[in-house]
């Protein structure tokens, strides 16, 4: 419902999410660590989101992962171009997509994260 997707993208911590899974599939434990939020925080915003039908998970072994939803995609080709073209205009989305290209690079799982976490 449109209502629902302009409701889920009218947060910040929302659209940094999708600007990140944009990009590629995460699990929540690699989203709080790269946008530095809570974990309780980030499911909180994954759950509205894919109530909202922008999101879908698929587990893998114990970790859940996020990712656009193509039938979203599909279903709402403009404002998905729209959204992808304004990330690429604005800092603190270019920062994120940094910070993951950097995660990325450190070679961090879900598995040392949630040691870390201990």
């Amino acid at each position: 419902m449109l209502v629902d997707i302009f409701k889920a993208i009218g947060d910040e911590t929302r659209i940094r999410i999708i600007n990140l899974l944009i990009k590629e599939e995460l699990c929540v434990c690699e989203i709080e660590a790269i946008l530095k939020v809570s974990q309780s925080n980030a499911s909180r915003h994954l759950n509205k989101l894919k109530g909202a039908g922008i999101i879908t998970c698929v587990k893998k072994a114990q970790w859940v992962y996020y990712q656009i939803d193509n039938s979203f995609i599909d279903e709402n080709k403009l404002l998905y171009e729209y959204i992808q073209t304004q990330l690429q205009k604005t800092s603190i989305y270019l920062k994120d997509a940094e910070e993951l290209t950097k995660f990325r690079s450190s070679n961090m799982t879900c598995v040392i994260l949630k040691e870390e976490f201990r």
